[in-house]
Parts: C-alpha cells; structure tokens; sequence
C-alpha cells in the first residue's frame, strides 16, 4: 500500500479505540468488495433477528436496541451512503417481518421512526438515480 493510505488507515484507527481491530479489517479487507460486505452484514442480521424472543417485550426492546447499535457500528466503518441506506432499510425491514408490535410501546415506534428519518436524510445525499431506487425500496416497507 502506499504510505499515504497507510497513514490515512492510522489516523482512522486513531479515532475508535475500542473496535480498532474490526475497523481494521473492514478497510484492510472489506472497504474495496462493498456489495460482499453488506451482504455478511445482512447474514449476521438475520442470525440476530431470529435470535430476538417475542414473548417478552421487555428482552425484544433490548435485543432491538442491540442489533442497532451493531449496525450503526457497521455503518460507521463505511463511508459510503449507499450502505448505511442500505442497511438501515434492511434493519426496518427486519424488524417489521421480526413479529413485534411496533405500536405496543413508543420506544419501539421511536425506534423504528428514527431510523427511517435517518435514512430519508442519507437517501437525499445520494445521486438522483439512487434516490428514486431507495424511495422506492422505502415505501415498499
């Protein structure tokens, strides 16, 4: 690599002191095969997202709430737009095929709600094209 990406990886490992390993990876490893990486992203969210006990709200809420901040973390290792689009659609989409009442609670709703702001405000920095595609995908859900 030259010494100036390296430098660049550095200054970024700087900056998350506790997950710098997996930082590492992604932009050693995953940061040139985006498409292969969030579809590994999608598979673990999946195992998540089966793993989630509807009986009890109280143990869903914190399950939900897991497996969000394991994909913001995800999304922060890439720069890239499209995949936090990406993801954060695929997480809403999860979590309403998951079977948990989005209504029986506002922390759920909130939950849910923010996400899709989140998204609305990443979709509108996105080429036009992409935009269509994500809004359409947007509305789907």
């Amino acid at each position: 690599m030259p010494s100036a990406e390296l430098v660049k990886i550095c200054i970024q490992l700087a900056k998350y002191k506790k997950e710098n390993k997996e930082l590492l990876g992604y932009l050693l490893f995953d940061s040139n095969y985006e498409p292969e990486y969030i579809k590994r992203i999608k598979d673990e969210l999946d195992i998540l997202f089966a793993q989630v006990s509807t009986a009890n709200l109280y143990f869903a809420k914190k399950s939900i709430r897991k497996i969000l901040r394991i994909t913001n973390k995800y999304i922060r290792y890439s720069y890239q737009k499209s995949t936090e689009v990406e993801l954060r659609i695929y997480y809403c989409l999860k979590l309403k095929q998951s079977g948990i009442l989005l209504r029986s609670g506002p922390a759920l709703s909130n939950i849910y709600n923010g996400q899709i702001l989140k998204i609305n405000k990443a979709v509108s920095m996105l080429h036009e094209d992409l935009q269509h595609d994500y809004n359409e995908e947007l509305n789907r859900i």
